[in-house]
């Protein structure tokens, strides 16, 4: 070991004391040559990492609007593996995947393309999420460079928006590439509602269809038509009509009992479609659940209910000689109502128009309420309190019959919670049913293990639930077709349904 030891090579800054009583400056990961990247003409924004419809929307939208914006395909497995090879070790699914997509893309776009590595660094600029986090979402972008640079791409421009700003952004981007706009936001939100409105809808009627694989064809025709809306600059609202009448198409079955499933947890690994989740909403239709998936709509109400919880938190501070109305925090809290406002008149619009009549938007001081006794409101990390509020409403209002928590492996912030506090709602309410479980890349077989035992238990209880109730002699024909959305106490669709028809 002693021989060892001495053969280590001192690094030639070891003792270097030069630091001290030197003026502190910002540490930034520039390239090492300089570069001279093409104009805003030639430059092209790379982005993803949504639902699959919603990144097809998304470039849909952006497109209409002048900007040369692609949306990276979904990432898969091999993403996975890119992202580890080229990535720092123990980082979490998000990022290896979201990193090794990105390498992969600009892998393909020089080895099966043709564009040499500094063409590439030249003319592309990846957009992603960013801002603080108590865990590695703070240092996604230097990730991102660090694999980046790994794979010969070093200089490549990297710019992430604040998840927390909304429309506030933009102002430190140099060369004006990025159009941080009130304009680019409300065309951005406009596409990811519908991409939610027609995402609910399609695990809405999937586990009922007659036909397997009309759902997903009705849903490809729907993408279709709000894609050629936004390109040519038609009405989404006579756009969602038309999806109406394509829907209405699906045959449905929808008097099966199916088991109820909430999937929530980290918002990454509850929302991506794929290998990122092991598939986890597909795998759970092919075992016979209908599936509620948490939008990304949550999301922007969250930030929005958040941002207005800190104006007011602020308020509430004593400061001598302040201002008795402080204009700059009236101004945020109408700008916040307003963007409130905006969003659930977008939501409901477009919802009614395409037949989607039963879904309620979160209301979050709701949801606050229901989780402020066992989750402080004040930690804002990952979902935050959302998780706890949506297993105790689940349970209070009989919304699922089985809820499940899903996050990367190593998770900090919602491990903390579903590992640690759900123990104590569960504790409290026995009747839950509740499973936390973690990706991790591999290990699919032990995943789908663990959900498959938990979701016995809920085909069970949905089960029960549709028969002890009295059937009617005869069903009218409406029951199977998706726009019959009955309100009742029951979980189960067809439970719902047959309950209402008395």
């Amino acid at each position: 070991m002693n021989a060892q030891c001495s053969s280590i090579k001192v690094q030639e800054n070891n003792g270097n004391l030069d630091f001290i009583n030197t003026d502190e400056t910002q540490w930034r990961d520039v390239p090492k040559k300089p570069i001279q990247y093409a104009p805003k003409e030639e430059t092209i924004m790379l982005s993803g990492g949504l639902t699959i419809l919603q990144d097809q929307l998304i470039q849909a939208a952006l497109q209409s609007m002048g900007e040369n914006y692609i949306s990276m395909p979904n990432p898969n497995f091999e993403s996975f593996q890119t992202g580890k090879a080229f990535g720092n070790r123990g980082q979490c699914n998000p990022t290896y995947f979201t990193v090794g997509n990105l390498v992969k893309y600009l892998q393909n776009l020089r080895d099966e393309k043709g564009l040499s590595s500094e063409e590439i660094v030249q003319k592309y600029v990846y957009i992603t999420a960013g801002g603080c986090g108590p865990c590695r979402f703070g240092m996604y972008i230097t990730e991102y460079k660090k694999a980046l640079r790994d794979a010969g791409f070093e200089g490549l421009r990297i710019t992430g928006f604040e998840h927390d700003k909304g429309i506030f952004q933009g102002d430190d981007i140099e060369d004006g590439i990025l159009n941080f706009t009130p304009t680019f936001f409300i065309t951005l939100i406009k596409s990811v509602i519908i991409g939610d409105i027609i995402n609910i809808l399609g695990y809405k009627m999937r586990p009922y269809e007659v036909e397997a694989g009309s759902v997903d064809t009705a849903i490809e025709r729907c993408r279709d038509l709000v894609t050629e809306a936004f390109l040519e600059k038609k009405s989404l609202l006579k756009t969602m009509w038309k999806c109406r009448s394509v829907l209405e198409q699906v045959k449905l079955d929808r008097l099966q009992p199916k088991a109820k499933v909430m999937v929530m947890g980290e918002f990454w690994a509850a929302m991506t479609e794929g290998d990122g989740n092991y598939n986890l909403h597909r795998f759970l239709e092919s075992e016979g659940a209908e599936c509620i998936p948490q939008p990304i709509l949550s999301r922007l109400m969250l930030s929005l209910w958040e941002a207005e919880r800190d104006v007011l938190k602020g308020e509430s501070l004593q400061v001598e000689g302040a201002k008795k109305i402080d204009f700059s925090s009236l101004k945020t809290k109408i700008l916040l109502k307003i963007g409130k406002i905006a969003i659930k008149t977008h939501f409901n619009l477009y919802a009614k128009a395409i037949g989607l009549h039963d879904y309620e938007i979160p209301d979050m001081d709701k949801l606050a309420n229901l989780s402020k006794e066992y989750y402080t409101l004040d930690c804002e990390g990952g979902e935050g309190h959302l998780e706890v509020a949506h297993l105790i409403e689940s349970v209070k209002e009989n919304i699922a019959h089985l809820v499940i928590s899903v996050k990367p492996f190593g998770c900090m912030p919602s491990s903390a919670v579903s590992d640690g506090v759900q123990s104590l709602v569960t504790s409290r309410f026995p009747e839950a049913n509740f499973l936390a479980i973690e990706t991790s890349g591999e290990g699919a077989a032990n995943f789908y293990s663990r959900v498959q035992m938990a979701l016995f238990k809920a085909k069970q209880s949905a089960k029960e639930e549709f028969e002890v109730l009295d059937k009617p002699e005869s069903m009218p024909e409406k029951v199977h077709n998706y726009l019959y959305q009955p309100h009742s106490e029951k979980a189960g669709t067809a439970a719902q349904i047959v309950a209402s028809l008395k």
